[in-house]
């Protein structure tokens, strides 16, 4: 699955180095290559989602380094952390030590092409910039949902299609969604709260540039 940073190039050689981010040797990889890939800080949608919801238990897909992981963990959560790059969920244990929640964390080494939440559900299930090739993302949020416990909520977020992108690989763009595209990937039993692309600030060396990110919120009726 590819994350959050983009990169450019074009040529066979770099639609190569595409795909090897849609498997996990190439983030065990990238993580391997310096101290710290992303910021830190807990993405804004998961904030917005739990303000004011009581801590439940959570589960973050595609968790990276843990950011979101110890924000929610921080907040009382009872998070497990899922991610298919070892090297990944090393980091993010490392971070949640060094925040001293790593009493609530758990973690999962999985492939959310591959997840299957058996007996396992959480009151919030959440996904973060988690992009699987060629229009994988709506079976991906099928296999989260079947993860929502009755009355907890689904969260998947993504970057929307952008001229924004357009140094990225064909692959890559090929991988990013609309929220709407995702409705199908939803069981009758579940109610869509948002379902929208929403503006988000990306920091660059040439100065701040705007793109969107799609957003699907939906809740699992209480049985």
């Amino acid at each position: 699955m590819a994350g959050q940073h983009e990169h450019g190039g074009t040529g066979e050689h770099d639609e190569q180095a595409a795909a090897a981010m849609f498997e996990p040797a190439g983030w065990d990889e990238r993580y391997a290559g310096q101290e710290r890939f992303w910021s830190g800080d807990p993405n804004p949608q998961v904030v917005a989602a739990v303000d004011g919801l009581a801590p439940g238990t959570a589960l973050d897909v595609g968790c990276g380094e843990g950011g979101d992981v110890v924000w929610l963990a921080g907040r009382g959560w009872r998070v497990t952390g899922a991610d298919f790059s070892a090297e990944g969920l090393a980091r993010a244990a490392r971070h949640t030590e060094q925040a001293g929640v790593a009493d609530r964390v758990d973690w999962w080494q999985v492939d959310a092409r591959k997840f299957e939440a058996g007996e396992r559900s959480y009151d919030l299930v959440t996904s973060h910039y988690l992009h699987a090739p060629d229009g994988g993302m709506v079976e991906v949020t099928r296999r989260l949902a079947a993860a929502v416990a009755p009355g907890g909520l689904l969260l998947v977020v993504g970057h929307a299609p952008s001229h924004e992108f357009t140094q990225l690989s064909e692959s890559h763009r090929n991988a990013m969604f609309l929220a709407a595209e995702l409705l199908p990937a939803l069981p009758d039993d579940f109610e869509p709260v948002a379902v929208e692309q929403r503006t988000r600030t990306l920091h660059r060396d040439s100065g701040p540039v705007e793109a969107e990110d799609s957003v699907l919120l939906a809740r699992r009726a209480r049985h």
